[in-house]
């Protein structure tokens, strides 16, 4: 019964998804001046960068965490973005994500989003290194890199890069995990009169995992820059 309520709260957010884009082409980026393109590079830096939504402990040889998940960015320069061509005041991304956990406390991971109503399509990976694994006294401490990479918008590129370090400590079914990290962005402008903008924001995050069996729920509050993110990821991990 939790899981059939889980599913249909998430098929409502991916609906609502849909009706919430009304285009994020970006075909006026032209009309921007300087500022106001750093200002949507800095959004676009804390919005589509990577978002792994998964405790810090290691997964294991057999490991696999995968997942559905949508995340919401509330944008701090909504009005830049609507002059833009991209009538949005919360970026909502879709996405599927998977994780593989390695020998050696090594986990990899990569996501897939494209989002309804736009060209816009987003690329992530991921590589974790458990420092401490965690047990019944100690939490379980982790490093990770990623990267994230926009295509299929003409008018710009996008791409970021994150460190970061977090900590989980598991509870029976529920683990709570926090990090902090930073984010190198690097957004190119495809029309003449804008330069480059390469955002640099930091970034902290919690959340928590429920893992019922197989049937797995996170949500995760994270804050890059001065945009806030809510996440939510329904799947199954082992």
């Amino acid at each position: 019964m939790l899981s059939k309520k889980i599913l249909c709260t998430l098929g409502l957010m991916m609906g609502a998804n849909s009706i919430a884009y009304a285009g994020t082409n970006f075909t006026q980026l032209k009309t921007l001046n300087q500022t106001e393109f750093n200002r949507l590079a800095k959004d676009l830096n804390s919005a589509a960068s990577y978002k792994a939504v998964t405790p810090a402990a290691a997964t294991g040889l057999t490991g696999f965490d995968i997942g559905a998940e949508v995340s919401f960015t509330q944008l701090a320069n909504s009005s830049v973005w609507q002059k833009a061509g991209a009538d949005v005041s919360t970026l909502i991304l879709p996405k599927l994500h998977v994780h593989k956990g390695l020998p050696f406390n090594l986990d990899i991971g990569a996501s897939l989003s494209s989002v309804p109503n736009s060209d816009m399509k987003l690329m992530g990976f991921e590589a974790r290194y458990a420092l401490l694994e965690g047990n019944l006294a100690l939490p379980a401490v982790a490093v990770r890199g990623a990267y994230s990479k926009l295509s299929g918008v003409s008018q710009l590129a996008f791409d970021s890069t994150n460190i970061e370090l977090l900590v989980s400590k598991g509870f029976v079914m529920f683990t709570p995990y926090a990090g902090i990290g930073r984010v190198w962005g690097s957004v190119t402008p495809n029309v003449n009169g804008l330069q480059k903008a390469s955002p640099t924001s930091s970034k902290v995050f919690a959340g928590v995992n429920a893992n019922f069996g197989l049937m797995n729920l996170a949500t995760e509050l994270d804050r890059t820059g001065d945009n806030q993110t809510v996440s939510i990821k329904l799947g199954f991990r082992w």
